[in-house]
């Protein structure tokens, strides 16, 4: 890392905790605090709302560039602001990227590989709670989701949301064409068919 250098990465996952700036605010400070102990400048910082689960999250690719291109170490608040896969976080070690957590800023590889592994951990037990969550719901009769899919969004005056969600349920059948043409190929003709096999 070019001597104190830094470019700092905050992440909030809704659009509610950006705007309340509340999330934003707490990283922000911590990252400071980090920086002042240190000694260390800022040479930028990049502000996301984003789910952790995304790996193609715009500013932290812009960040991670930034940081290549001025041999700068990316600061982060918490890794699971980062992510909660531990595959991603392993993948940026060795991407060549120093990056430091504001919260445990002495950890090394080993440390931050054993904490990816237990982020991953965590991300699957909060999805496990919410999914027996959704289904004690379900099983009490609330309905879930929202019936008339993207449609609702119109009302909202949000075509560019809509045409978005069309688009990408037309890239995801036009990746499964393949897929399907080569179980047909092989004789399985339906769903049914497919799991006795």
């Amino acid at each position: 890392m070019a001597k104190g250098r830094c470019i700092s990465y905050l992440r909030v996952s809704t659009d509610r905790q950006g705007k309340s700036g509340l999330g934003l605010e707490a990283q922000r400070t911590a990252v400071a605090t980090l920086l002042k102990a240190r000694g260390w400048s800022l040479l930028t910082e990049c502000r996301e709302v984003e789910s952790s689960k995304r790996a193609d999250r715009p500013k932290l690719t812009k960040a991670l560039a930034h940081c290549k291109v001025t041999s700068a170490a990316l600061v982060i608040a918490k890794l699971d602001r980062l992510s909660r896969d531990a595959h991603f976080l392993l993948s940026l070690q060795k991407a060549g990227v120093e990056f430091v957590a504001a919260d445990m800023p002495e950890a090394n590889e080993m440390v931050i590989g054993i904490l990816a592994v237990t982020v991953q951990g965590e991300r699957k037990m909060i999805s496990d709670r919410t999914k027996a969550a959704l289904a004690v719901a379900k099983e009490r009769g609330v309905k879930l989701g929202n019936p008339n899919g993207a449609a609702h969004l119109r009302g909202l005056g949000n075509d560019a949301a809509v045409a978005k969600v069309r688009e990408l349920a037309r890239e995801r059948a036009k990746s499964l064409t393949d897929i399907v043409r080569d179980i047909e190929a092989s004789g399985v003709r339906t769903v049914r068919a497919s799991q006795t096999n």
